[in-house]
């Protein structure tokens, strides 16, 4: 039996060790946290890691425990609407609740050892990273010119014990910042954006939240309502990271997945959806083909499509996120939505 170490035990790492065949890989998970995370965000499913979920074997779960996204909206800051969003079949998990079920949805014959990793796993056999923005094992297989870069960005995701209403779903995008919310199980979840000198590491919820509430208190009721409730207990906040691009996601017998790979900005919200396609592609990969061709396909098949998503999560947050062009930004979306009002379109929708 061919020996593959993953490291990393997130959302990447543990959907690959469930779809790995246990007939023919001696699989260990590496992992330097002893239990499943008790706070996390909210990740939108779209279509494409629906059917890994799928492959998985935990979408009815999955879906059983989220609610469907249904109709939101980017809006300015006081809450106007631009543009509508209508998420079609995509639903909202946490990670919390993802994190479970693929966590029951690995073989009991997965070896799992609780150690932080500083150096690739030694005894042979294919290594793959998944073990984030500062992986390790891409610093040691691609070098230290491909560590993790700070953005100026500071983010703030909560969750809430009432629901959000339906008008106030969405996006607001004000002036170097945004904020957002969507539906939770049992309540809503939200999260905010913007510049911060503060950190990287080491950084004070309860002040970060009082900071927050000041920084958005001329935006619509609903933002400040949000944040009125939120608690240092129920909320992460983070610096954002990035990794710089990759001529390859393999080198030799070491591969990497996930955010190791391709950590982006979140404004597109599909960093959580590339990492468990990534993770299911490469599992079939290895189930059907001998280990130095599917490591040449695997990396053919994402490097480029998660090249360009990255560019444009980088994109789309310069946009919401810009402060110079602020007033320009706001003009032309106001044009489009005087364009879509229902007296413009007749028996249209308003956008």
């Amino acid at each position: 039996m061919t020996k593959i170490s993953i490291v990393g035990g997130g959302i990447a790492g543990l959907a690959l060790a469930a779809c790995l065949d246990p007939n023919r890989f001696e699989v260990t998970v590496i992992e330097k946290r002893p239990e499943l995370p008790a706070v996390g965000n909210a990740l939108g499913m779209w279509p494409h890691a629906q059917r890994a979920l799928e492959r998985i074997g935990i979408l009815d779960e999955a879906r059983a425990v989220s609610p469907v996204l249904g109709t939101g909206a980017v809006r300015n800051a006081k809450g106007d609407p631009w543009i509508s969003v209508h998420a079609g079949e995509m639903f909202g998990i946490s990670r919390v609740d993802l994190m479970r079920l693929l966590d029951a949805a690995v073989p009991q014959s997965v070896r799992r050892v609780t150690v932080r990793a500083r150096e690739l796993p030694s005894g042979g056999g294919l290594v793959v990273g998944a073990d984030g923005v500062h992986s390790v094992v891409r610093r040691e297989a691609w070098g230290a010119a491909t560590a993790a870069r700070l953005t100026p960005y500071l983010a703030i995701r909560g969750i809430l014990p009432f629901p959000v209403s339906q008008d106030e779903v969405g996006e607001y995008w004000g002036r170097g910042d945004l904020f957002g919310m969507a539906a939770a199980r049992g309540g809503s979840f939200w999260y905010a954006s913007y510049r911060s000198g503060l950190g990287p590491y080491g950084i004070d919820e309860a002040s970060v939240l009082e900071q927050a509430r000041e920084r958005y208190g001329g935006y619509a009721p609903a933002v400040r309502r949000a944040l009125a409730a939120a608690t240092p207990g129920e909320c992460l906040v983070q610096r954002l990271w990035t990794v710089p691009r990759l001529g390859s996601y393999v080198r030799g017998r070491v591969v990497l997945v996930g955010d190791a790979a391709h950590a982006m900005l979140p404004s597109l919200g599909r960093g959580a959806c590339e990492s468990l396609v990534d993770a299911v592609t490469l599992a079939d990969l290895l189930n059907m083909l001998p280990e130095d061709q599917a490591l040449w396909a695997y990396d053919r098949q994402r490097r480029w499509r998660t090249r360009a998503l990255s560019l444009a999560s980088s994109a789309m947050l310069q946009v919401s996120m810009t402060e110079h062009a602020q007033p320009l930004r706001d003009r032309l979306l106001n044009l489009t939505r005087r364009r879509n009002t229902p007296a413009a379109v007749g028996s249209g929708t308003a956008a």
